[in-house]
């Protein structure tokens, strides 16, 4: 028993291993034939969802296809209502034309198809220029004769007419009769381009996925659109398209990339990715709302401070559109003009603000503005009218009013009212004359001033030679006629002088040009030399003149250097005979200096004392007009001199002349040759 017992379990094991085994084999065929069976029965579901599909699709093209016919055969019967004039006509059919691209001609004829009128697309050249319209006649003929029998429209066969780009087009005529009380009085003849006609009763969408066109009943196709990507399969659908004296076919056909997909139905993937992305978009929608949250805040807080600053603004602000209508006004404009938003707002030419007397001008100056381009930065003046009639000034700059894509909607201006500048530049403009006034009045006072200081020294010279005849009439010898003479001249110069100071003084208040020659220096110091002689003699002073040979002249106003001349000379001696000098001595030198400045040679004229020097207190103001230390003294004469010799373009300065005394340096420019 033992040993017969022994292979029946290894035959069990061997049975259960198959069994096993079997069982994991049909398992796993019928897990694949499962798996075969789906992706055979989802293919074909596919294929027939996309068979039924292109079907559908060709049913709804052709219904819209028909509809759109219908209603164009409807606008070409009312083109031929009311018989329009030539030109009414054509505009009438230039319209039809550009609404409908799939027409490439419409043409008017007559009883006996006698070309009336005729009207080419504006969207392409003309496409009977390469052959002739005679060629296509007899497809017009037909449509004519069809519509004629059957008092209707009707429709031609299609035919093929080439261009001169190499290709050609599909055309299909379509003819219209017109008749008036049973009376055939014309035709109206349509030329339908295939290729176009599908383009605008077909979508994009549609194009983009299949290929739409017309063929023959043999398959021939006459004319086709859209470009679908080929696949492994095709899927085509098509339809015929009956037409009163035509039948032609629309077939439609959709690619597939492969048959089938490798898993095309699996619902719980799909689920799951369904799932996977309904929630990745509600945390991308909800992060997005997040965000649009605080722009939206932003934005309020944003708008809410610009609303802030153009209410506290004290500058009108207002916005208008190309077209010169008020878009928007802040408060100070609406208090400027004193017109609430709801008066302004919308509002174009004329304004409410504008003066009516000035409204036609303003409105040209607004159509040259908006025309012309960008107004000028400075702004531009003009004349507002507040609700109560009042006008006021103001000023007006503008900008251009760039939206958030870069395009100009309109214009923003400023608008300032300079009313109150207007009346403080009046109150400042009659200050000025009054100022100028006062002006003339001091000037008057000056000159009263020059004139009184100059004409001292001629005046006294002239008293000094009349005392001095006087004497020598009533006392002198009969022989003194000579010196009788030589006083009669003296008093002649020095009264001619004094006419040259008065004319000079007139011409330096003024502030003229006063007429500059070439003087030799020598002739500038003898004229001056009698005067000062005959004060020196008084006052037992010592005149030193150095002036050597050879110094160029000097270019100058004569008479003003000579009072110079004259004005340092008094100075220095009056001077030293207040502080009691013994043995007082003036120095006048005249010398050419080494340097040149400004590319001008210049003289150096200088008048050396001995007498008590300037104190320090004196120095600061010792050229400050009115100021003085004489007595009797008006404090004018070293200011005139100072004022001279600048006006000529050199300097007046003062030193200590050691051991005792002051030197007096004033430059003058040489005469250029």
């Amino acid at each position: 028993m033992n040993a017969a017992a022994l292979p029946f379990p290894s035959g069990l094991r061997r049975l259960s291993s198959w069994r096993r085994w079997s069982l994991w084999v049909l398992l796993g065929v019928l897990v694949l034939a499962l798996l075969v069976t789906l992706v055979y029965l989802a293919a074909r579901y596919e294929a027939s969802v996309a068979q039924a599909n292109v079907e559908r699709d060709v049913t709804d093209a052709l219904s819209d296809m028909r509809s759109a016919l219908t209603r164009n055969v409807q606008e070409l019967q009312a083109l031929q209502s009311g018989h329009p004039v030539k030109q009414a006509w054509e505009r009438e059919a230039e319209r039809l034309l550009r609404r409908h691209r799939e027409w490439v001609r419409i043409e008017a004829r007559g009883p006996n198809l006698e070309l009336i009128e005729e009207e080419d697309s504006p969207y392409r050249q003309p496409v009977f220029n390469q052959f002739d319209r005679v060629n296509t006649l007899p497809e017009v003929q037909q449509a004519c004769l069809t519509a004629r029998r059957l008092s209707s429209h009707a429709y031609a066969r299609s035919h093929f007419v080439p261009q001169a780009d190499g290709l050609g087009l599909e055309l299909m005529e379509l003819c219209l009769p017109e008749v008036e009380v049973g009376r055939l009085v014309g035709f109206l003849v349509a030329t339908y381009s295939l290729s176009d006609l599908l383009a605008a009763q077909i979508g994009p969408q549609m194009g983009r996925s299949q290929e739409i066109s017309f063929t023959e009943a043999d398959g021939t196709r006459l004319a086709m659109h859209g470009l679908a990507r080929r696949g492994a399969r095709v899927f085509t659908a098509q339809q015929l398209l009956d037409l009163p004296g035509n039948t032609i076919v629309l077939r439609m056909d959709s690619w597939r990339r492969s048959e089938p997909d490798l898993f095309p139905n699996v619902l719980t993937a799909l689920v799951t990715v369904m799932s996977i992305a309904l929630v990745t978009v509600l945390f991308m929608l909800g992060h997005d709302t997040r965000r649009r949250l605080r722009v939206e805040q932003d934005l309020a807080d944003a708008l809410a401070f610009r609303k802030a600053m153009e209410d506290s603004l004290v500058t009108g602000l207002r916005a208008r559109d190309l077209h010169g209508r008020t878009t928007y006004v802040n408060p100070a404009f609406c208090q400027m003009v004193g017109f609430s938003p709801e008066q302004l707002l919308g509002r174009g030419a004329p304004a409410p603000y504008w003066p009516p007397e000035f409204a036609e001008d303003y409105a040209k100056r607004q159509t040259v503005r908006f025309t012309a381009g960008r107004p000028p930065r400075e702004g531009f003046e003009s004349v507002f009218m507040r609700e109560d009639g009042t006008r006021f000034p103001v000023l007006i700059i503008e900008a251009p009013l760039i939206n958030a894509t870069g395009l100009q909607t309109g214009w923003m201006s400023a608008v300032l009212d300079i009313s109150e500048q207007r009346r403080v530049e009046e109150l400042s403009r009659a200050s000025q004359e009054r100022l100028q006034a006062t002006a003339r009045l001091a000037t008057v006072g000056e000159m009263a001033s020059l004139l009184s200081h100059e004409l001292n020294q001629p005046l006294a010279a002239i008293a000094s030679y009349a005392h001095g005849s006087m004497n020598l009439l009533q006392h002198g010898p009969e022989t003194a006629a000579g010196d009788l003479q030589v006083a009669m001249v003296r008093i002649a110069e020095q009264a001619d002088r004094a006419g040259r100071v008065i004319k000079s003084v007139h011409d330096f208040v003024r502030r003229r040009d006063q007429a500059r020659e070439a003087v030799p220096p020598q002739a500038l110091v003898a004229a001056v030399l009698p005067l000062v002689n005959l004060q020196a003699r008084k006052l037992g002073v010592r005149v030193e003149i150095r002036v050597p040979s050879g110094l160029p002249l000097v270019q100058c106003d004569r008479t003003m250097v000579e009072q110079v001349l004259l004005n340092l000379t008094r100075n220095a001696m009056q001077a030293m005979d207040e502080s009691g000098v013994r043995h007082p001595a003036l120095v006048v030198q005249v010398r050419a200096t080494p340097v040149r400045e400004a590319g001008h040679r210049w003289l150096e004229f200088s008048v050396a004392d001995c007498g008590p020097g300037i104190p320090e207190g004196v120095k600061e103001q010792l050229f400050t007009p009115f100021f003085t230390t004489k007595t009797e003294g008006m404090g004018l004469g070293l200011s005139l001199c100072r004022t001279v010799v600048e006006q000529h373009g050199g300097h007046l300065l003062f030193e200590a002349n050691p051991p005792q005394g002051t030197i007096f340096r004033f430059t003058l420019p040489a005469h250029i040759d």
